[in-house]
């Protein structure tokens, strides 16, 4: 067995990888990562630790003859080695629009469907990925400059359901000299190299200035430091999971005991108010703004109405809260609605709450509201356009509406010298004809437009004093920022 075998079988029992069968499926791209890892657990199979009963390769159909010419080296490669080989294909773009999702989010989540098939058709008891040392330092870096908590940072782990990752420990020069010296060869990814990813920003970027301005072992240093945030963050989830028992009642709501989550540590309430709010939300990401918005609903008994949550609605009754699944159908009531438009052509109307949001489905946007009672050191001045506004929330009559817009409509643009008609409002802001029924409209409780999204506030509510208080409203486009 070589030195890098040695150091992969010790990782499969240190962190218990092989626990619940021996049977593994490869996934298998034709990188030097996944290929080092196929004939690594090659060598264990050698030795009777495992067996490797199957590789998959998912070819996203991203990078034309480049992808076809993986997905053939892969199915090479499984015949020489005698491995079954399951491969499909999935058109990620057209997926990634069509869900409104990122390019790497929808890559990812079509990834990991693939290979619960290709385990499930092969009788697979885990599924073998090939994540390094390297990539738990990427992906640390990524979630620590998104604002990750601990939960973030403790990035990848060795082990999720029955998806095993046995090079966690490994770095990528080792899996390279290993190839290199068993002569086997592999396939470059040439979108590897696009800086203007992310990730790969981090690796070609940042990591390099880390290594050479700071310390040379900067992956060591990141890796070890998401070791000890996921040592941390389950001994947290343990304790959470124990005061949810206590405190939360599941059923066709979710009923939390108010008293208990505010009274609880900080650490296990935002823990606790994360799984509640998980639970409804079909797959929708869950914010820090909407764990902040339920913990002070728990602590603040004097509060009422309906906060707008990703796939619910949560309303203090009495001691307790209660989360209710948003249904199928719009709801008129301050409720974050799965939107659908109304029955009626291109139109749509639903109820925004302070704090909370409206997802419009049909034009791939969310638009959010929130209160700033003191605007203290923050922007006094605002923007008309863009993508995050301020209101003066005295000048408003509520509850908000987001709708489409109607026939007759009118507001005065912030700085311009009268009231205008919304439709020549458009053709001066050269807003496609096709485009302007599917613009969101905030307007307030007596149907004055407020904010016509992303284009402008109206006059009427402009901020003219720091001492204000303020309306956030803030629009985010499905699947990317902003």
């Amino acid at each position: 067995m070589t030195p890098l075998a040695t150091r992969t079988v010790d990782a499969v029992r240190r962190y218990a990888l092989l626990r619940d069968g021996r049977r593994v499926l490869v996934a298998l791209s034709g990188g030097a990562d996944s290929v080092a890892l196929l004939l690594l657990l090659r060598e264990l199979e050698a030795c009777g630790e495992l067996a490797v009963i199957g590789v998959a390769h998912l070819n996203h159909q991203l990078r034309g003859v480049d992808a076809d010419a993986d997905e053939a080296f892969c199915e090479a490669l499984a015949g020489r080695l005698d491995i079954r080989y399951i491969a499909e294909r999935v058109d990620v773009a057209a997926l990634a629009q069509s869900e409104r999702r990122s390019l790497e989010d929808a890559a990812r989540r079509a990834r990991y469907a693939f290979f619960d098939r290709a385990a499930d058709a092969c009788g697979a008891d885990v599924i073998a990925t090939a994540h390094t040392r390297d990539d738990q330092a990427e992906t640390f870096l990524l979630r620590l400059l998104r604002g990750a908590g601990s939960r973030g940072l403790a990035g990848i782990r060795h082990r999720v359901g029955r998806v095993i990752r046995p090079l966690l420990d490994i770095d990528r020069a080792a899996l390279r000299d290993y190839l290199a010296s068993s002569g086997q060869a592999f396939r470059e990814d040439a979108s590897n190299a696009d800086v203007s990813i992310p990730r790969n920003r981090v690796r070609h970027e940042l990591l390099p200035l880390l290594r050479s301005r700071f310390s040379p072992a900067i992956s060591d240093v990141l890796a070890r430091d998401a070791a000890l945030a996921g040592q941390d963050e389950e001994f947290l989830r343990e304790e959470a999971i124990k005061l949810a028992r206590r405190i939360v009642l599941e059923g066709e709501a979710l009923t939390i005991d108010a008293a208990g989550l505010a009274a609880a540590p900080r650490a296990l309430a935002s823990r606790v108010a994360m799984a509640a709010l998980e639970r409804f939300a079909a797959g929708r990401p869950i914010a820090f703004d909407h764990v902040e918005w339920l913990l002070a609903l728990a602590a603040d008994k004097q509060k009422t109405g309906t906060l707008s949550l990703p796939g619910q609605v949560g309303m203090r009754v009495g001691d307790r809260i209660e989360l209710r699944p948003v249904g199928p159908e719009p709801r008129r009531s301050r409720s974050r609605v799965a939107a659908k438009a109304r029955e009626d052509g291109n139109a749509f109307e639903f109820s925004l709450s302070i704090p909370g949001e409206v997802e419009l489905g049909l034009q791939g946007v969310i638009v959010r509201a929130e209160h700033l009672p003191d605007v203290g050191t923050r922007q006094t001045k605002w923007e008309g356009r863009g993508v995050e506004v301020g209101v003066a929330a005295g000048r408003l009559e509520l509850p908000l509406v987001v709708r489409s817009r109607r026939a007759g409509d009118r507001f005065r643009p912030l700085g311009a010298p009268g009231v205008r008609k919304l439709q020549d409002f458009f053709v001066d802001r050269k807003v496609p004809r096709t485009e302007r029924d599917r613009v969101p409209i905030v307007v307030d409780g007596r149907d004055r437009i407020v904010w016509v999204v992303g284009e402008a506030v109206a006059e009427d509510f402009r901020v003219t004093d720091p001492a204000q208080d303020v309306i956030l409203l803030k629009v985010k486009h499905l699947g990317g920022p902003g």
